[in-house]
């Protein structure tokens, strides 16, 4: 069997057996992850474990989230096609990828420069054009692209970040994973006018949100 017929097994089965069969039926965000080749974002040595059900290391201490995750952070969006999201947190550019497939317009932030190149060669090479790549602090967003309708951030805070909210157009949802180094709670936000609602979902566990409105180097217990 080829190896790309072999990969486009391997994510039939992840959307079946990871996503579907935990409880997401959104079909246009199942078809966004039958659709990204996730190994083109991960190492040559760790491409035959993109498809299973934990995250991998991708350098300067990040890594690619678990594929349930990424699935169930987009689904927390509730994009419908027509949106300008944020991530923030590129890490390998497979979370952008998806969220490509799912709305208008995607801004990403990524605070270490060579990840963040790698990433934009990686969705250049996939012809995903509607991705923009940015290199900064992540916590504070980013401001010349802002209102968002969605902003995702792949990356544990200790609480929202304030500038983040206000980044937020209204009725916009923000998912976020706030916590310490032992535990996260998986939060989403969402914008009515200056008011801002916030539910909680999973406990999940993300490296730390580093940056101005995030965790400092010694701060992260």
């Amino acid at each position: 069997m080829k190896k790309s017929a072999r990969f486009e097994r391997k994510r039939t089965r992840m959307v079946k057996q990871q996503i579907k069969r935990r409880g997401i039926q959104e079909e246009r965000l199942l078809d966004a992850l039958r659709r990204v080749p996730r190994h083109r974002f991960v190492g040559a040595a760790q491409q035959e474990l993109a498809y299973e059900d934990f995250p991998l290391r991708i350098g300067e201490g990040q890594t690619i989230s678990q594929p349930y995750i990424v699935a169930l952070m987009t689904h927390l969006l509730q994009l419908s096609g027509d949106e300008k999201v944020l991530e923030v947190g590129t890490g390998s550019g497979y979370q952008a990828a998806v969220l490509a497939h799912m709305a208008r317009e995607v801004h990403t932030i990524e605070r270490f420069p060579e990840l963040a190149e790698r990433a934009r060669k990686t969705l250049q090479l996939l012809e995903i054009s509607n991705v923009e790549v940015h290199i900064g602090d992540g916590s504070l967003g980013w401001a010349d692209a802002a209102p968002y309708e969605g902003i995702l951030v792949t990356a544990a805070a200790p609480r929202a970040p304030e500038t983040l909210l206000t980044q937020l157009c209204d009725g916009g949802r923000m998912v976020i994973p706030v916590g310490d180094r032992g535990m996260q709670q998986l939060e989403v936000w969402t914008r009515s006018g200056e008011d801002f609602s916030r539910d909680q979902n999973i406990a999940v566990a993300f490296v730390p949100l580093r940056g101005q409105q995030g965790w400092q180097e010694e701060e992260w217990l």
